[in-house]
């Protein structure tokens, strides 16, 4: 199915297609390898654009979805079912036969702050190359509150679900030691803090793998310049110099009909600055680099 034609269709019947993909793959190359790299966050900072150019470049093949979720919520689906996202080994061999390898790779930006993220890819994936885009997390917050209220996953003001937040989650982490392969639903739709509390985040995953498998890219930056930036994820990639037409704006935004107002108050937004202050002086801290966030 051409590409313009399968994003008319509705989520739902992408995703049907989807999965009716995925069960031929899995019966016709079950051993389909792994992905080489991994954008593992953060959530609204800009991994949709970059895995749409990574995905443009010819000698990367990209996940037949960009967030397979596999580290995630759907973990329990098993490695085939992962496995099967990826390119075949006769694409692989294809590429090897034309002298270059082939990169494969995902995004699911839930992997930076999930609890039990950082552990499951080191068991299977411990060569990965790991992308991290860090945003302003104040305006992340808002983001992700905006896009939660529009899909209507959210029903209080902005205040409220702050002050909401740690008893919503605590009930989510609790299911989850008991049962690691629980849907960790609450975690995704309103983790507003949690997910800019980016310093114990990247603890996890440097405990986790070597700090030459991280590249840390400021998302300000991947919009603010974006052909440096995208060269250094390249290098980082040991992928050979290109780049697509032009760098679109690719963040998933909802369709016109569902993209209504949703006021957000400057106290509020005082408020989540002044939050994220000594958990943005530890980053800086912790990685020797000042982002800039005001």
């Amino acid at each position: 199915m051409k590409r313009r034609v399968f994003k008319k269709l509705t989520w739902r019947r992408r995703q049907q297609i989807i999965n009716a993909r995925l069960a031929v793959r899995e019966v016709l190359d079950p051993r389909r390898p792994l992905p080489d790299a991994l954008i593992i966050g953060a959530q609204r900072s800009g991994t949709s654009s970059l895995y749409k150019w990574l995905e443009a470049h010819p000698d990367v093949g990209a996940s037949l979805r960009k967030e397979t979720e596999y580290l995630t919520n759907r973990f329990g689906l098993g490695l085939g079912w992962y496995r099967g996202h990826f390119p075949s080994r006769l694409r692989h061999r294809t590429a090897a036969l034309r002298g270059h390898r082939l990169l494969t790779f995902e995004a699911t930006p839930g992997y930076l702050s999930h609890p039990l993220a950082a552990e499951r890819a080191a068991a299977l994936l411990p060569r990965a190359k790991l992308i991290v885009l860090l945003r302003d997390p104040a305006e992340r917050a808002i983001s992700q509150y905006v896009h939660e209220r529009r899909r209507n996953h959210e029903s209080l003001e902005l205040e409220e679900a702050l002050a909401a937040e740690p008893e919503r989650l605590a009930q989510d982490l609790a299911k989850l030691q008991a049962d690691p392969l629980h849907p960790a639903t609450e975690w995704e739709r309103h983790s507003y803090l949690a997910r800019g509390r980016y310093a114990e985040q990247l603890e996890r995953w440097l405990g986790s793998f070597d700090r030459s498998q991280l590249l840390i890219v400021r998302s300000e930056d991947l919009y603010e310049d974006s052909a440096n930036v995208y060269r250094t994820v390249l290098s980082f990639l040991q992928l050979r110099e290109w780049a697509p037409p032009r760098f679109e704006n690719f963040s998933y935004v909802l369709r016109p009909q569902a993209r209504r107002a949703v006021p957000v108050s400057d106290e509020a937004r005082a408020w989540l600055r002044d939050y994220f202050r000594p958990h943005n002086d530890r980053l800086r801290e912790m990685l020797g680099r000042d982002f800039e966030w005001s």
